[in-house]
């Protein structure tokens, strides 16, 4: 059967040649019918699992359509080959030629399929090189930004920003979760928003930016129903926890079922946060206080002894 399919493959190979060659008679190439000759060998090489033949196929249909100025066709091409890199495990290769198809088809006026391509780069990408898929996660949210397409674009910038938390590069996490809540409030989605301020606050405080954290909170109280919502009384607790370098009243918030059952990427970082100063509680001056409660009869008793001591 893969034998069969190969042959059929090279036949396909053999008539798009012709279709190409130019004699007395015919001046130019015949680059539509080349092309689908290509699409047809790619196809077979492809169900015979000569994933190498099949991407030199589909390169070749693409110039193909290049060269009869059929952008969307060639791009589909170029994205066909990056699949069969996909199949043979060369990750980059394939992202390097699904970009190129995104960027003809933005060229060709078909902004959405550029954006679902670049998406599907970015998932391709995301465990092999995560620092890559936020870079096509924030390039889709522009193309979608750009089509005013918010909700489409916020999804987007949502990965990018969980990537860049879970590699632990807050300061541009800060900036994208930023970017996420001001769409969320520019489409009225406030609930959302008040999420983002949590996720906000535990990255800040992750950076050891303190001022920062207080500062998002301090201007979320401009979103409608903030300030009486139970995000913004944890959020309080917790910036007082932390001020106050109360371990437990932090650890209490994190563990609150409005932290732990965020995304997962956030609700770590709650888990994971520590007070500066390892947690020395300033509540403690309490029983300190008692203490020296109990050390004062002991003055007492001595006062007693020297009392009759002279007679």
């Amino acid at each position: 059967m893969a034998a069969q399919k190969i042959n059929e493959g090279l036949e396909h190979l053999a008539k798009a040649e012709k279709y190409l060659k130019t004699g007395f008679l015919k001046w130019k190439p015949d680059y539509d019918s080349a092309a689908s000759e290509y699409g047809k060998a790619a196809v077979a090489f492809k169900n015979a699992k000569q994933f190498e033949q099949a991407k030199d196929a589909c390169l070749r249909e693409a110039v193909a359509h290049e060269n009869n100025r059929a952008l969307f066709h060639a791009a589909k091409a170029y994205e066909q080959a990056g699949m069969m890199l996909k199949e043979m495990q060369k990750l980059p290769e394939a992202v390097q030629l699904i970009e190129k198809a995104s960027m003809m088809y933005l060229e060709n006026g078909t902004p959405d399929t550029a954006a679902m391509a670049l998406e599907r780069a970015g998932k391709l990408i995301e465990n092999v090189d995560p620092e890559k898929a936020v870079q096509l996660y924030q390039q889709t949210a522009n193309v979608f930004e750009n089509e005013e397409r918010l909700r489409q674009a916020v999804e987007l910038l949502g990965k990018a920003s969980r990537l860049l938390v879970r590699g632990r590069r807050f300061d541009e996490a800060a900036l994208s979760i930023q970017k996420e809540k001001n769409i969320y409030k520019e489409i009225e989605n406030y609930p959302t928003c008040y999420k983002k301020t949590i996720a906000q606050v535990l990255v800040h405080l992750h950076r050891n930016d303190y001022v920062a954290a207080e500062r998002c909170v301090r201007e979320s109280y401009s979103i409608p129903g903030f300030s009486g919502s139970e995000d913004c009384a944890a959020l309080e607790q917790l910036l007082e926890g932390y001020d106050q370098q109360d371990q437990d009243q932090v650890s209490e918030v994190c563990n609150s079922p409005l932290f732990k059952y965020m995304d997962n990427d956030y609700a770590k970082l709650g888990l994971s946060l520590v007070v500066p100063g390892g947690g020395i509680k300033k509540k403690a001056a309490a029983p300190q206080a008692k203490s020296e409660g109990a050390t004062a009869p002991t003055a007492e008793e001595d006062e007693d002894e020297y009392a009759g001591g002279l007679c």
